[in-house]
């Protein structure tokens, strides 16, 4: 589906849906707009439960100041219009409340996105615009002036945060990875010092070593039709579960021998579809797409490791937590941790990007999760719902481990323990 192509009221209901129900939003906080290519604006209404929206509900505000639509548009629309005056190149702005983020304004504090490379490319430099009365212009003036500086999202002081796109998409998505940032920064507080990426590092990121040759296949096997649906579902599934989100995460599964399908590079996880997955066959990708940029290293894990037959990467905030600070990742919390995800090692940021054959040598079926420093949670598995179990348990131990500190000091399960485990469940 081509969401550039829906009518911007249908945008506006399916974006405010994906806010309220990610609980980045409350029944009456937020709002959403859209500029028309005439200059209309399409906005949605004030007063009205954000999380039972439809079509009809959604406002236009006509260049001539002409209201159409049942209801009246939001309160704060004179910022919407502002912006859109000063940005003449934004076509939509998204408004909400995401409570990691209003922490964040209400210590009148901007997150730091050079903890992820990719967050950090999504959202560019965060700006900050003063207080003023909701629905004022002073507001407004106070968005747009921050917005007209050049930045695309900005934490609005005491009050949560405004991100503007070219399209609805765009601004959504700096919204999502924003509130990712502000959530792992919090996690993260909790256990220590948080490191950030320098310039250099995040340079990294933007190598393209994802254009590989193109083919064009001939058949597609039951087999493969079956994986592909497979990877959608799971990446969707890790959206909704908050292991991945809209612009962060990667999914593949070995096909055979030779080929693997992987996720694409540049698309909204929650809403792959199955066309969308590329398939790669002896380091040549499927002709008209393009893969994660991680496909390197998939490719490199997959022909160390035939056992292994799905991998991921994601970047959860709890576990990432961990990725971002010094503290160990103790998986010797209850017998499933350790089963699941054994001892997980750290591996540094730069390995990643320039020596994939080293990570593919350290993960394996027996050291199935790794953490990669400022960056992401990797898991392996024997299908696709072996590594997903793996990332979500991940996810979840740490959680555990971080809200242990106000508990108490951890205790581990001890070594005789460990060593029944893996003699029980066949681990070492």
């Amino acid at each position: 589906m081509n969401f550039q192509l829906l009518h911007p009221r249908d945008q506006l209901v399916a974006i405010m849906n994906r806010i309220y129900h990610n609980g980045m939003t409350t029944l009456s906080g937020g709002n959403l707009s859209i500029k028309d290519d005439n200059g209309d604006i399409w906005i949605t209404p004030s007063g009205i439960d954000k999380g039972k929206l439809t079509p009809k509900d959604i406002m236009c505000v006509k260049v001539d100041g002409t209201v159409e639509g049942p209801h009246k548009p939001s309160s704060e629309f004179p910022f919407h219009r502002a912006i859109y005056k000063l940005r003449p190149d934004m076509n939509a702005i998204v408004h909400a409340h995401p409570p990691a983020l209003v922490s964040f304004s209400i210590v009148r504090e901007v997150p730091d996105t050079r903890i992820i490379p990719q967050a950090n490319r999504v959202c560019g430099p965060v700006g900050y615009a003063p207080y003023a009365l909701p629905g004022s212009e002073a507001l407004g003036e106070n968005i747009a002036a921050t917005f007209a500086e050049g930045y695309n999202i900005v934490i609005l002081e005491n009050h949560g945060m405004a991100a503007g796109g070219a399209n609805l998409l765009d601004a959504f998505h700096r919204l999502e990875t924003l509130d990712f940032c502000a959530r792992t920064l919090i996690r993260a507080r909790a256990l220590g010092t948080v490191n950030t990426l320098s310039e250099p590092a995040l340079n990294l990121f933007d190598h393209r070593h994802n254009l590989l040759p193109e083919f064009v296949p001939t058949t597609h096997s039951s087999r493969e039709r079956e994986l592909r649906q497979q990877i959608v579902d799971i990446a969707a599934r890790a959206c909704d579960r908050h292991l991945m989100i809209s612009t962060e995460g990667v999914v593949s599964a070995r096909l055979d021998e030779a080929s693997f399908l992987i996720t694409p590079t540049g698309h909204d996880r929650h809403t792959l579809a199955v066309e969308d997955v590329v398939l790669v066959r002896h380091g040549v990708r499927e002709a008209g797409k393009l893969p994660s940029r991680s496909v390197r290293l998939h490719e490199a894990i997959y022909a160390a490791h035939p056992d292994v037959q799905c991998i991921m990467t994601a970047q959860c905030p709890n576990a990432t937590a961990y990725a971002i600070t010094a503290a160990r990742f103790n998986s010797r919390t209850i017998p499933e941790s350790f089963i699941l995800l054994r001892d997980i090692p750290l591996v540094s940021f730069k390995t990643l990007y320039t020596q994939s054959e080293k990570i593919a040598e350290m993960v394996s079926l027996s050291t199935p999760v790794l953490l990669v420093e400022n960056d992401c949670v990797l898991t392996v598995g024997t299908d696709i719902l072996n590594a997903f179990d793996r990332l979500e348990v991940a996810e979840y131990s740490a959680r555990s481990l971080i809200d242990t500190a106000v508990l108490g000091p951890l205790v581990p399960i001890g070594d005789e323990e460990i060593h029944d485990l893996e003699v029980a469940f066949s681990l070492s």
